[in-house]
């Protein structure tokens, strides 16, 4: 006989989750067995035994012999141009200039009007190290505007059609930036401030793309695990375009949005002030610094070990930092800034110190900082600096590093444990679409610092390698802790956020090999499934 006044008695969830393997991620990363959802929070976790005696659920899931984690959180991703790079030329993974010419011509068979736009490559993958030039393009596309992006978006190939109508000439200077010529000749390839000149000229993308390309960016993001992006310097009005998405209930991915270094969006911060729902978050700005490594921009102290003639460039001025940096610290808000080479990390380093003027909660950031000198690591320790770090980028760089660093600096760069020990918290992301959307290869890199064929054998520098909790950590509660919501989502417990990634394989016990091939089976935000593995 049924005891009706036992389930009377019962409270009621939406959701009851049982027999699984579930890592709280809560303050001494202890473990449950179930854990139970109503109106899309946490209401408790615990053993499947206690759960299934308190709650009664309309919705009930056996999870036995599977691994739950809090939603995976991107602390430095490019959701929106993610989106729009999915309806381009992916040129990434291309091993020849050859190769990214026929990927092109293939797109532009199909897609016979308009620009050609695409993304991806990245030279220092092909036999021949140097930078292309744009006659193949200017022979297959001699009237229609070409503009492909290096992988790391801070180069760009463009054909003679694009930079006519930029009306760029041989010969040309910008500030933080470079337009090649050689012998006199224009060669299509612009660097950092440069590529500007020519992308101002795209003709701008009807609504009906955008939302298109942000669904396709949701969906992928959603069916690697992912619950919340911070995306990393939009326009205020791509944030207005997403609110509405979000407002109509299209759009579901919980993004923090950073604003771009341009005076109409502090207009508009100043104006409207920080956005804060369950579904957006802005109240941070996102500056450039340098440019990258790859493409040889990132601004050093001394000159590149395999270009002696280079130390790279800021991309502006002292005093515009220095002017945003008070301007922000004033306002209450967030500043987040690109720093990638040793010179660039010093400069912003202590314009920061300038303000924050020791320990504080003020949370900013430095996006990558990517290469120290050793005499700078305690700056951010010093004024509770947030290292903003992408273990990916690691992985993808350390082929060529020593060329362009030298053993010497090679030591202070990609530095996470070390970076770690100074706040004793560290953000992680992707930066995609620089790198694959995977949490799964984040986690993977930071752990072991290898690619995926297992090289090199020790790990790249592996004493900056982080512990398997602390990438947990870094991808859910420290990430949530860079976004100032560690209070709502990052873990799971009760009165947060029911964001939750259900996986197949245990991260803190799987073998390397395994864990590369862990599988997302299923995605919940607010305890609502939002993907499931078919």
């Amino acid at each position: 006989m049924v005891n009706l006044t036992a389930c009377k008695n019962k409270e009621q969830a939406d959701l009851l989750v049982t027999n699984a393997t579930i890592y709280t991620v809560d303050d001494s990363f202890s473990t449950a067995e179930a854990l139970a959802v109503k109106d899309g929070k946490i209401l408790a976790t615990g053993s499947t035994k206690e759960l299934e005696k308190r709650f009664d659920a309309k919705n009930k899931i056996d999870a036995t012999g599977k691994f739950i984690y809090p939603g995976l959180i991107d602390a430095h991703a490019h959701f929106w141009n993610y989106g729009f790079s999915l309806q381009q030329v992916n040129l990434v993974g291309t091993s020849s200039w050859d190769a990214v010419i026929e990927k092109t011509k293939q797109f532009a068979a199909t897609h016979p009007d308009g620009w050609i736009l695409g993304r991806g490559w990245d030279q220092n993958d092909w036999a021949v190290q140097a930078f292309p030039t744009n006659e193949k393009l200017d022979e297959l596309f001699p009237d229609r505007p070409v503009f492909l992006k290096r992988i790391d978006g801070h180069a760009a190939i463009v054909n003679t059609a694009a930079l006519a109508l930029a009306n760029i000439k041989a010969g040309d200077k910008i500030a933080g930036g470079v337009i090649e010529s050689m012998e006199g000749n224009l060669t299509g390839l612009l660097v950092d401030n440069a590529i500007d000149l020519v992308s101002q000229k795209i003709p701008p993308t009807d609504t009906t793309h955008i939302k298109k390309a942000l669904l396709a960016a949701q969906k992928n993001c959603f069916a690697a695990g992912l619950t919340t992006i911070d995306d990393c310097g939009l326009p205020y009005s791509a944030i207005e375009f997403i609110k509405k998405l979000q407002d109509e209930g299209i759009l579901k991915m919980r993004l923090y949005i950073l604003l771009s270094d341009t005076k109409k969006d502090f207009d508009y911060a100043a104006k409207h002030g920080k956005i804060k729902t369950d579904y957006l978050h802005v109240q941070g700005f996102k500056l450039y610094a340098d440019g990258a490594l790859g493409s040889r921009g990132a601004c050093l102290l001394q000159p590149y070990n395999d270009k002696p003639e280079s130390v790279g460039f800021l991309l502006s001025t002292l005093a515009h930092y220095d002017s945003v940096a008070n301007w922000l610290y004033n306002k209450g808000w967030q500043m987040c800034t690109h720093a990638i080479g040793d010179s660039a990390n010093r400069t912003m380093l202590n314009i920061y110190a300038r303000y924050l003027k020791g320990k504080n909660d003020r949370r900013w950031r430095i996006e990558h900082a990517q290469v120290l000198d050793r005499h700078d690591f305690h700056l951010f320790g010093d004024n509770s600096i947030i290292p903003s770090v992408q273990p990916t980028h690691a992985t993808s760089d350390m082929y060529w590093t020593t060329e362009r660093l030298g053993k010497i600096r090679e030591a202070g760069a990609y530095a996470n444990q070390q970076l770690l020990q100074e706040n004793g918290w560290i953000p992680l992301g992707t930066d995609f679409p620089i790198e694959d959307i995977s949490p799964i290869k984040t986690f993977y890199a930071a752990v072991f610092r290898k690619d995926a064929k297992g090289w090199p054998e020790n790990g790249f520098h592996i004493e900056n390698a982080l512990t398997r909790e602390e990438a947990i950590r870094g991808m859910t509660i420290w990430a949530a802790k860079a976004n100032f919501e560690e209070h709502e989502k990052g873990s799971l417990e009760a009165g947060k956020f029911a964001d939750f990634v259900i996986l197949d394989t245990d991260l803190m016990t799987a073998s390397p090999t395994k864990i590369l091939a862990t599988k997302v089976l299923s995605t919940y935000l607010g305890g609502e499934k939002v993907f499931e593995l078919q």
